[in-house]
């Protein structure tokens, strides 16, 4: 089964927001809504990228390992490069 890692970034602060599932637009809706309690107070979201990956463990894995970053200039980095390199082996 895909699923994706996705990053949104608020319209209101521009934080960045990681997060993992196998329907994007769907996601997007529930953090838009307010049904996300992390990204509750910075909404709305865009999506500024995703990426598909062929199974649900490996985009957790790319998940946590992007989150346990915590540095704006990494994600950005994957956003300008369009793909997360480190999941490449």
């Amino acid at each position: 089964m895909e699923c994706f890692v996705y990053i949104l970034q608020s319209e209101k602060n521009d934080e960045y927001y990681v997060g993992s599932t196998e329907d994007v637009e769907s996601r997007l809706n529930q953090h838009n809504s307010g049904n996300v309690q992390a990204t509750r107070n910075k909404a709305p979201y865009k999506i500024v990228f995703f990426q598909c990956f062929e199974s649900v463990s490996l985009a957790r894995r790319a998940e946590m390992k992007i989150k346990s970053w915590k540095r704006r200039d990494f994600i950005e980095k994957i956003i300008k490069q369009g793909k997360i390199k480190f999941m490449d082996a």
